[in-house]
C-alpha cells in the first residue's frame, strides 16, 4: 500500500528537512516546495494527500498574505487536499483568515512533533472518510442473485473456466443472449478475486447518453459543466482496487470509445474540468449480448478496443442450452419470490416442471425470474401447475395471457429492450415513447437493476 504523501511548503530549508525526518519516520512520503509557486508545479504532478503550509514567506514576516493567496487559489482549483497551515507568529487573526479560506488546522512553529503528527493522522484520516462517504452515496444498487448450484454440463464447463481465471488480473467479456445471468457472473469473478474486499461497481454503457459518458466514467468537478453544481466520483475511482463491470459494452458511442480504450491502454484518464492525470487501478470486466464481429465490420465498434477487452473472452449458455438447470432454477425462484412475498408454501406439480423444460425460453434466466414472480403473486393454492405459468400462451403465439396492463406494459418494454440490444431510445422508438418516458417505465419496474 503507497505511503500517504505530505507536501511541506516552506521557504526554509532547515524547516523542510525538519519537517520530513519526523514525517518519513511516521511512515509518510514527503514531497517538498520553497514557496507557493514551486507547490502548484509539485501539485500538478504528484498525488498529494496533505499540505503543511507556512504561512510567511520572503515577502513579510508576520502577514501570511501570501500563504493566504496560497489558499484562495488551492480553494478555485480543482485539488481537494486538506491544509494545515503554520506560522512563527502567534496570529488569532491569521489563523481564523487561514480557516476561512480552507485549512482545516493551524499549527505554530516550533511545533510540538506529537501534536503535528496527531493532527496530520486526524486530518488524513477525515478526508478518507469524506472520499469514502461520497463514494457510498454514488454506489450503484447490487445487481447480483442469491447463489445457485449449476448442474448442466455447459455451466459446469463455463464456472470451471471462471475459476482457473478469477484470480489473475486479465480483462474478461462474457458473451450470450439477453438475460443469461452475465451479471452475476461477473460478481462471481470478482468474489473469487485478490481484489474481492474491495468494490464490485456495475455500469450499464446502454444507460449513458453520449453528452455524460465522461462524467459518469471519469467523474467531474464543481463547475465543470453547467449541471454540475458538485463534485462527481466517476466509475474508475468508485471502482479503485476492485473491478469495473462494463455491461452492454457494445452500447457505447463510436466517438467516446477511444476515451476508454486510452484508459484501458495507458491507465490515465482526468476528471472532467480537471487537468490533474490520475491513474487507474480496477479489473475489466465486460459483457454484450451484441455481435461484436459484426459491429466491428459495420465501423460501429473498435477492433482495438475489442483486443483490449477480451483477453479472455467467455460465452455464457442461453437457458435452453441448460436442461439439467431448467427445473431446479425454477424452484429457486419460487423459493426466492416465495421468501419476499410471504408465500413459502408454494411448489411445482410434474405438469409445470415438464410444461418448463419444455418451454423455449426467449428471455433465458431473467425470463424466468420474472415468469416465477408473477406465478407466485397470482398462486391461488399451496402448489403451481402448467396452467399457473400460462407458458402454452407464450409458446404458441406469443401473446399475452390474461394480465393487468401493468404486467402487460412491462413485458412489452422488456421484448422491445431485447429486440433492440437494450437501446432504450430505440425501444421506446418501437413503443412510441419518448426516451425520457421509457426511463421512467424502466425505473417503476425495476427493470434496470438487470441490465
Amino acid at each position: 500500500m503507497s505511503k500517504p504523501q505530505i507536501l511541506v511548503v516552506d521557504d526554509s530549508p532547515e524547516i523542510r528537512l525538519s519537517a520530513a525526518f519526523i514525517l518519513e519516520d511516521q511512515g509518510f512520503e514527503v514531497l517538498e516546495a520553497e514557496n507557493h509557486h514551486y507547490a502548484q508545479e509539485v501539485l500538478a504532478q504528484n498525488s498529494v494527500d496533505l499540505i503543511l503550509l507556512d504561512m510567511n514567506f520572503s515577502l513579510d514576516t508576520t502577514s501570511g498574505e501570501e500563504g493566504l493567496r496560497f489558499l484562495t487559489w488551492l480553494g478555485k482549483s480543482d485539488f481537494v487536499i486538506p491544509v494545515i497551515a503554520m506560522t512563527g507568529w502567534s496570529n488569532v487573526d491569521l489563523a481564523v483568515n487561514a480557516m476561512r479560506l480552507g485549512a482545516c488546522d493551524f499549527v505554530e512553529k516550533p511545533w510540538n512533533n506529537q501534536r503535528l503528527i496527531q493532527i496530520i493522522r486526524q486530518q488524513l484520516k477525515m478526508a478518507g472518510l469524506q472520499v469514502q462517504n461520497q463514494k457510498l452515496k454514488q454506489q450503484l444498487e447490487s445487481v447480483g442473485e442469491e447463489d445457485f448450484t449449476w448442474r448442466s454440463e455447459s455451466m459446469e464447463r463455463l464456472l470451471g473456466q471462471i475459476d482457473s481465471v478469477a484470480a489473475t488480473d486479465a480483462s474478461i467479456l462474457l458473451t450470450g443472449d439477453n438475460g443469461t445471468g452475465k451479471s452475476h457472473l461477473a460478481q462471481r469473478i470478482h468474489q473469487q478475486s485478490d481484489r474481492a474486499s474491495n468494490a464490485f461497481i456495475s455500469v450499464n454503457m446502454g444507460a449513458i447518453s453520449e453528452s455524460l459518458f465522461e462524467s459518469e466514467i471519469f467523474g467531474h468537478k464543481k463547475g465543470a459543466f453547467t449541471d454540475a453544481k458538485e463534485n462527481r466520483i466517476g466509475r474508475f475511482e468508485l471502482a479503485k482496487h476492485g473491478t469495473l463491470f462494463l455491461d452492454e459494452i457494445a452500447n457505447i458511442p463510436i466517438s467516446q470509445q477511444a476515451k476508454l480504450l486510452r484508459v484501458l491502454e495507458s491507465g490515465e484518464y482526468e476528471v472532467l474540468g480537471s487537468s490533474q492525470t490520475l491513474h487507474a487501478d480496477s479489473r475489466i470486466i465486460s459483457a454484450t449480448n451484441g455481435d461484436i464481429a459484426q459491429l466491428i465490420s459495420d465501423g460501429a465498434f473498435r477492433e482495438d478496443l475489442y483486443f483490449r477487452l477480451n483477453t479472455i473472452e467467455l460465452r455464457v449458455p442461453s437457458l435452453k442450452e441448460r436442461f439439467q438447470d431448467i427445473a431446479p432454477l425454477a424452484k429457486h425462484f419460487i423459493a426466492l419470490h416465495g421468501k419476499k412475498y410471504k408465500r413459502e408454501e408454494l411448489s411445482l406439480t410434474p405438469s409445470a416442471i415438464q410444461a418448463l423444460e419444455a418451454y423455449h425460453w426467449p428471455g433465458n434466466v431473467r425470463e424466468m425470474s420474472h415468469l416465477m414472480e408473477r406465478a407466485v403473486l397470482l398462486a391461488q393454492g399451496s402448489s403451481l401447475g402448467q396452467e399457473d405459468l400460462h407458458l402454452s400462451n407464450l409458446k404458441q403465439n406469443n401473446s399475452l395471457p390474461m394480465m393487468t396492463l401493468d404486467e402487460a406494459e412491462q413485458i412489452l418494454i422488456e421484448q422491445a429492450l431485447e429486440l433492440n440490444h437494450n437501446n432504450v431510445p430505440k425501444a421506446g422508438v418501437m413503443l412510441g415513447l419518448t426516451k425520457s418516458t421509457m426511463y421512467r417505465r424502466l425505473e417503476k419496474y425495476g427493470i434496470k437493476a438487470h441490465y
